[in-house]
């Protein structure tokens, strides 16, 4: 089973029966140890790779015990402590885990509660662990763009390095879209205050405060609306959304006349899939290299914006879908799927197909 399909698998089954898991002992059996041996990929079985109940004594702290030590190299590298499932995770909960890093080889710690995984390191101090985790995984709605990195955590492999790199724009870019998404959801008094003194030039009263609660909330409704249509008028048609410099290749081409051009209609299938299939293929190339054209058949995803380099096809159009996958001759196989999830099962494929372009 790949990486992708043990996620999805371990998901699936944390939504049937998760609520049957009364106390941290189910949870580490039933959900954080098959997430260690299948999706990180460490033999729960062999203590020359998995340690459970690591002891770790600390200064006059004698006999705590971390919940798993995984092994890698002969060497402690990432450290796993658990909760119960859907217990809030908290660092003040989790003193040994935090003790033990200062101590240990391991670069890597986990606070879990079978649902939600927090990824810590030290970013901030050496060998001292974070306060905030650089990445979270949260298994009922997995954020695809964190896939890569994650990956690099696999027992298969493994690479500290490009994680360490990466961890300090994950952890700062996760807490950004947090706190964005809480100004959305809760709108603070001084987040509305900002808004208004931009907007209306008199007294800010309690009554005028009012008003605005209501029209910035249909505001901001109103322009995620906007951005989301925008993604779906452009991010198909070969313009990237992205924040940040734009990829050095041409523009897509329109698609025959005009008024043909018009008739092609991209839906949320397709710009799902599209992400999904840039997703897995930025461990291969750059995201921004990966582009998306509609036409009235399919939608085609390059490499580069060219032609020449076809990634994958979707062929959503119909009532059955069909992933459109190429192999070295550039030769299309039509696979159907049942959803557009599915498009990981064929992860390997896809970044195969991606690097064969860089060669």
């Amino acid at each position: 089973m790949s990486f992708e399909d043990a996620l999805e698998d371990l998901a699936s089954k944390i939504e049937a029966y998760g609520s049957t898991l009364a106390t941290e002992e189910a949870t580490k059996t039933a959900v954080v140890m098959p997430f260690i041996g299948r999706v990180l990929g460490y033999d729960v079985f062999n203590p020359a790779e998995v340690i459970p109940e690591f002891v770790c004594d600390v200064g006059t702290k004698r006999g705590e015990k971390i919940d798993f030590a995984l092994v890698r190299d002969d060497k402690v590298q990432v450290l796993v402590e658990a909760k119960k499932i859907g217990e809030p995770l908290k660092i003040e909960h989790a003193g040994q885990l935090v003790r033990y890093f200062h101590v240990s080889n391991a670069r890597i710690a986990i606070l879990t509660n079978g649902r939600d995984w927090h990824f810590y390191t030290d970013l901030d101090r050496p060998n001292v662990m974070d306060a905030q985790p650089f990445l979270r995984l949260d298994l009922a709605n997995v954020d695809p763009y964190i896939l890569p990195e994650l990956k690099k955590l696999t027992k298969d492999e493994f690479d500290l390095d490009s994680v360490l790199a990466a961890a300090g724009e994950l952890k700062y870019v996760s807490a950004v879209k947090r706190a964005v998404g809480e100004l959305f959801a809760d709108q603070p008094e001084d987040f509305v205050r900002l808004l208004i003194l931009r907007v209306y030039s008199g007294s800010i009263t309690a009554k005028v405060r009012e008003v605005f609660n209501g029209i910035v909330r249909k505001a901001l409704a109103q322009y995620v609306n906007d951005r989301v249509n925008d993604r779906l008028k452009t991010a198909l048609k070969g313009q990237s959304s992205a924040v940040g410099a734009a990829p050095s290749v041409e523009p897509a081409p329109t698609v025959g006349p005009t008024d043909q051009r018009d008739e092609i209609e991209t839906t949320l299938d397709e710009v799902e899939g599209y992400n999904i299939v840039r997703a897995i293929v930025v461990s291969e190339v750059d995201y921004l290299r990966v582009v998306a054209r509609d036409t009235k058949s399919y939608c085609g995803i390059l490499l580069d914006d060219n032609n020449r380099k076809p990634i994958c096809r979707l062929h959503f159009n119909r009532g059955q879908k069909y992933l459109g996958l190429f192999d070295s001759d550039k030769q299309e196989t039509r696979v159907p799927i049942d959803r557009v999830e599915d498009i990981y099962r064929h992860a390997d494929h896809l970044r195969l197909t991606a690097k064969g372009y860089e060669n």
